[in-house]
């Protein structure tokens, strides 16, 4: 599976306004919500943030990955922000935050969970791709940068 597969226009913004962590793990889960894969929002908003206790999601480089695994929801659930001004997320390299990638999984579902934990970081930890996305103005755009990009990747 690829990240272009769980990921449509609907669950990715471009100019996300949030002044904090919290507010945009929250802005995040109300965006995935518009995917219609959800059953229960407030399962979900629980497994991310105990997920986020254990240690931040800031993966460095200006980009998070919230995630977490509840069987509330109908298939695997994306959403993909460019914040409007980067914020700080307690990011393991201290840098401020600029891109989130929500990803909720299944708890029957952990190996794929775990592959596309893998390639969206492996993905967001390309430099020129940051670059990319930084110049985006819609989520069009941005839809089309991931698909173009995952071009080289054998499937998973």
């Amino acid at each position: 599976m690829k990240i272009s597969d769980i990921l449509t226009e609907e669950i990715i913004e471009t100019q996300l306004a949030a002044s904090d962590k919290t507010e945009a793990i929250n802005k995040m889960i109300d965006l995935a919500g518009k995917s219609g894969k959800i059953i229960d929002e407030e399962e979900v908003r629980k497994c991310v943030f105990e997920r986020e206790k254990l240690v931040s999601t800031g993966v460095g480089k200006g980009f998070a990955i919230p995630h977490g695994k509840t069987n509330e929801i109908k298939d695997i659930v994306a959403a993909f922000a460019i914040l409007k001004e980067p914020i700080d997320f307690e990011s393991i390299d201290g840098e401020n935050v600029s891109f989130i990638f929500l990803l909720i999984g299944k708890d029957s579902l952990l190996n794929m969970h775990i592959k596309l934990l893998s390639r969206i970081s492996r993905l967001m930890n390309k430099d020129e791709f940051r670059d990319k996305l930084l110049k985006t103005s819609s989520s069009a755009e941005v839809l089309a940068l991931f698909k173009e990009e995952e071009q080289n990747y054998i499937d998973i």
